[in-house]
C-alpha cells in the first residue's frame, strides 16, 4: 500500500510532469552523468581543508563547511570503515583505491545508498613529511544500478514476451526492484475490471496477514498510498506512516507489518486505465529521492505492459473458451436434435430428451407430461440407477400450488432457483440444492416439462438456462412431431385394417395364408388388397388387387371394389360378370374419389371330392401361380386394366387343385423389391422359392416372405406387398345346405 501526502510531498516533484517524455526523465534520473568528487584532509583528525560542490552534494550538505574533521563532518563514515581507511594511508604514507565501494551518505529519511570508485593519496611537506590526505572519486551508482536494473529489466521483458504468468513476472519484478535497493520492499496490486478495489498482485517481503488484509482493499482518497494513488491517478508519496491521515484506518496494521514509508505509483494502460498499483515500503520514515521517483516510473511502466499483455491473452483465452463454449453447445444442440428424432415415438423421444440432460446439463433430470388433465412423469434419467428410481416415483400433483412443475404448466415460464423445489418430493434424499423447470409448448400450449436438478454446489448461470431452453424447445418439436405420427399412423393402421379381413375364415376342403406389408412408415393406407368371402350353393369368392396410388383415394377405390364385388357376387353368374360390375363401378365413380387404374385376380372355388375347383379372372395382374408336385405353372388368362375401359374384354381361366396343391397370388410389390445392388427379386427368383411346392399354405407364405426379406437384406421396401395362398386339403361332401358354408 502507499499514498502521497498532502503536505511536504508537492516538495518533490514527479520527474515526468516536466518538459521531456516521461521513459527520457526516468532514465536521466536514474543514469545521469557520473560526479567527480574532490576533498583535501590535514593532519591526523582529517580536518577537510578544501572540497569541490559535487562532494559537498553527495554528503548532503547544502553549504560548504571546512575546517571540521571528516568524522565529525560524515558521522556515518566511521562506522563503515573509511576513517580508518584515512588513518592507515596517513600513518603508512601509501595510497589506497577502491572500486564499486558502497557507502551510506546522509542520515534518517534522508539517507541514501552510494556507490564509487576513489583513491586516497598521502600530501606531503617539501620534507616529503605526510601532512594529509587527498581524496578524489568518481561516483558510480548510476553505472551499477543501470548495469543490474538493465539485466533486471530484461529477464522482465524476457518473461513478458514468453507470456510468463503474470503473477511469475510480478513477483520478478518485485524481488529485482528489491535486490537493487535493499531497503525497498515491493508490493503490487492489481484492479479489478471495475477499477474499484485492488486484489493482491505480488509482495514477496511483506507479511502474509499484511498482504491479506488489504486484499480488495477500495479504491478512494484517503484509502492508504495505494487506495488514494488509484483514485486520483497520480503518484502518492508518504514519507511517514504514523503522521500521514491517509493511513488513519491502517496504521495499527502498518506498525504490525513494520512499516514506516510507503510511496505508491499508478500503473495506467496506454489508454489511461486503472491496472493497479506499484508501491515501495520502507521500515524506517523516509522521503524519496528523483532516482527512487525514476526507478518507480520504470517498473511502474513494465508492471503497465506486464499487465496488459496478460489482459489481451486472458481475453483470447476467454474468446477462445467461448467459442469452444459455443461450438460445444451447438455440437450438443445438433447430436439433441438427429437423437430426438430418431425415433417417432412420443414416449422415446420424451426419454431421450431426459437422458441427453444428464450429465451433461444436470445430475437429474425428470420430464413431465399433461395426459388427459393429469400430471404424468414420462421419463428421468440420473447418474445412479437408485437416484433415477427416486425421481420417477414421484409425480407432480396437477393443483399443487407450490409445485414448480405445475406452475410452469400453467405459465409456461421458465422458472429456475438455487434451492430445492418447494413441492412435496425426495429432495433430502436426492441431495436438491436447486432447479431449473422449462416449459415445452407446442403452438402456445405448454404440454410438458423439463426439470433440471443440481446438487453439492452445482448451481444453474445464464448460459446453462439458455442451453436448457433451446433444448425444450428442439424437444418440443421432436416430441409433437412424434405425437402426430403415431396419431396419424395409427389411423392409417386402423383404416387399413378395415379395408383388410380381420381374421381368416375356415374354409371347407381348403386352407388360407395371407400377407400384407406396406411400404414406407405406414404413414399412408396403402394399394394393396384382398379379400374372401362365401356365396351360394357352397362356392366362395377370392380377390387380391393393387389400386394405384396410396392414400385416402387408394382407400376408397379399395372400398369400392371390394364392396362392389361383395354386393354382386352372389346374383351374378362368373367371376367374369363381377369384374366387369367392377369396372363398371371404377368407370362410374365421381372423381374427387380417384381416377387411378386397378390390376385384379377375382375368382370363385369350390370344394369337390377331388379337391377345389377354381375359376378365375386376371384384369391386368400379374400371374396366379398353381403349385403342383412337378413344379410351379403361371395361369395365363387375357385381361386390360380395370377402371380404363367402359367395356374390356376379360377372359376366365379354369383350374383344379387336388389335394396338396396352391393356388399363390401376389402384388407386384414383391417381384420388384430389389437388393442391395438394385437388382429385382423378379418372376424367376419367385418360382425358385415355392419349389418343392407340396407344403401348407402358411409354410409356403413364411417361405415366400422370409427369402424376399433376406433378398432385401431388411432395406425399406418402395412398393406394398400382398400375398394371398390357398392350398387344397381334402375332399369334402358338398354342404346340403348354403348356410353351412357361411363363414
Amino acid at each position: 500500500m502507499t499514498s502521497t501526502p498532502r503536505r511536504p510531498a508537492a516538495a518533490l516533484p514527479d520527474p515526468r510532469d516536466e518538459g521531456a517524455p516521461a521513459a527520457e526523465a526516468d532514465l536521466r534520473a536514474l543514469f545521469g552523468e557520473s560526479t567527480t568528487v574532490f576533498a583535501s584532509m590535514a593532519g591526523p583528525a582529517h580536518l577537510l581543508e578544501a572540497a569541490n560542490p559535487a562532494f559537498f552534494a553527495g554528503i548532503g550538505h547544502a553549504a560548504t563547511r571546512t575546517g571540521l574533521p571528516l568524522g565529525q563532518l560524515v558521522p556515518g563514515l566511521a562506522e563503515q570503515g573509511f576513517i580508518a581507511l584515512l588513518d592507515r594511508v596517513y600513518r603508512t604514507g601509501r595510497p589506497h583505491t577502491g572500486r564499486n565501494t558502497r557507502v551510506l551518505l546522509g542520515e534518517g529519511a534522508h539517507q541514501r545508498e552510494a556507490f564509487f570508485d576513489f583513491a586516497y593519496e598521502p600530501r606531503r611537506d617539501v620534507g616529503g613529511n605526510v601532512m594529509g590526505v587527498r581524496m578524489i572519486g568518481v561516483e558510480t551508482t548510476q553505472v551499477k544500478h543501470a548495469q543490474r536494473l538493465t539485466a533486471e529489466h530484461r529477464v522482465l521483458l524476457e518473461q513478458i514476451v514468453r507470456q510468463a504468468p503474470l503473477a511469475e513476472v510480478l513477483e520478478g519484478m518485485a524481488k529485482a526492484i528489491e535486490d537493487l535497493s535493499p531497503d525497498v520492499l515491493v508490493s503490487v496490486l492489481l484492479a479489478d475490471a471495475e477499477g474499484l478495489r485492488l486484489r493482491h498482485g505480488a509482495a514477496p517481503s511483506l507479511p502474509d496477514f499484511y498482504n491479506q488484509a488489504i486484499d480488495g482493499i477500495a479504491t478512494g482518497d484517503g484509502v492508504g498510498s495505494c487506495g488514494t494513488a488509484a483514485h486520483r491517478r497520480q503518484r502518492v508519496i508518504v514519507s511517514d506512516i504514523a503522521s500521514d491521515p491517509f493511513w488513519e484506518d491502517f496504521r495499527d496494521l502498518a506498525e504490525r507489518a513494520g512499516l514506516a514509508a510507503c510511496w505508491s505509483t499508478p500503473i495506467l494502460a496506454r489508454d489511461g486505465r486503472l491496472l493497479g498499483t506499484f508501491a515501495m515500503y520502507h521500515r524506517v520514515p523516509r522521503v524519496p529521492v528523483e532516482a527512487d521517483l525514476a526507478l518507480a516510473g520504470i517498473f511502474a511502466d513494465t508492471a503497465a505492459l506486464a499487465i496488459e499483455r496478460h489482459h489481451a491473452e486472458q481475453a483470447r483465452l476467454d474468446a477462445e473458451a467461448r467459442e469452444k463454449a459455443a461450438q460445444d453447445d451447438l455440437a450438443f444442440l445438433l447430436k439433441a436434435s438427429t437423437a430426438l428424432s430418431a425415433d417417432l415415438d412420443y414416449a422415446q423421444t420424451l426419454q431421450r430428451l431426459a437422458s441427453l440432460c444428464v450429465p451433461t446439463l444436470a445430475p437429474l433430470c425428470a420430464v413431465d407430461s399433461v395426459e388427459q388433465g393429469r400430471v404424468r412423469r414420462i421419463a428421468t434419467a440420473a447418474t445412479t440407477e437408485h437416484a433415477r428410481q427416486l425421481l420417477a416415483e414421484y409425480t407432480p400433483v396437477y393443483d399443487a400450488d407450490d409445485d414448480a412443475v405445475v406452475r410452469v404448466l400453467a405459465s409456461s415460464l421458465t422458472e429456475v432457483a438455487r434451492r430445492a423445489p418447494t413441492g412435496p418430493g425426495p429432495w433430502q434424499d436426492l441431495d436438491v440444492t436447486g432447479y431449473l423447470c422449462v416449459p415445452l409448448t407446442d403452438r402456445g400450449r405448454t404440454f410438458a416439462t423439463l426439470t433440471l436438478l443440481t446438487t453439492g454446489d452445482q448451481a444453474f448461470d445464464g448460459h446453462a438456462v439458455a442451453l436448457g431452453e433451446e433444448l425444450a424447445r428442439r424437444a418440443a418439436t421432436a416430441a409433437r412431431n412424434a405425437r402426430q405420427y403415431t396419431q396419424r399412423a395409427a389411423l392409417a393402421r386402423d383404416l387399413q385394417a378395415g379395408l383388410l379381413l380381420p381374421d381368416l375364415p375356415t374354409l371347407p376342403g381348403a386352407e388360407l395364408a395371407t400377407y400384407y406389408h406396406p411400404a414406407g412408415e405406414g404413414l399412408e393406407i396403402g394399394g394393396d388388397f384382398y379379400d374372401v368371402f362365401p356365396l351360394e350353393d357352397g362356392r366362395w369368392a377370392f380377390m387380391l388387387g393393387d389400386v394405384c396410388g396410396r392414400g385416402a383415394l387408394a382407400a376408397t377405390t379399395t372400398a369400392l371394389v371390394r364392396h362392389t364385388a361383395r354386393a354382386v357376387a352372389s346374383f351374378l353368374p362368373s367371376p367374369e360378370a363381377v369384374v366387369q360390375a367392377i369396372n363398371h363401378a371404377l368407370i362410374k365413380r365421381h372423381d374427387s374419389h380417384g381416377t387411378g387404374f386397378v390390376t385384379l385376380v377375382y375368382g370363385h372355388f369350390t370344394p369337390t371330392e377331388t379337391g377345389l375347383d377354381v375359376e378365375l379372372v386376371r384384369a391386368g395382374h400379374t400371374f396366379p401361380l398353381h403349385l403342383t408336385a412337378d413344379g410351379v405353372h403361371p395361369l395365363d388368362s387375357d385381361g386390360p386394366l380395370l377402371g380404363v375401359l367402359p367395356a374390356p374384354k376379360l377372359g376366365s381361366r379354369r383350374v383344379g387343385l387336388t389335394p396338396g396343391e396352391s393356388l399363390v397370388l401376389y402384388t407386384d410389390g414383391i417381384t420388384e423389391a430389389r437388393n442391395a445392388a438394385d437388382e429385382l427379386f423378379d418372376e424367376e427368383r419367385l418360382a425358385q422359392v415355392l419349389v418343392p411346392s407340396q407344403q401348407r399354405a402358411p409354410d409356403i407364405l413364411d417361405t415366400l416372405t422370409s427369402r424376399v426379406h433376406a433378398f432385401t437384406e431388411g432395406r425399406d421396401i418402395d412398393d406394398d406387398q400382398a400375398v394371398l395362398v390357398l392350398t387344397a386339403t381334402r375332399p369334402v361332401e358338398r354342404p346340403s345346405s348354403p348356410c353351412l358354408a357361411e363363414e
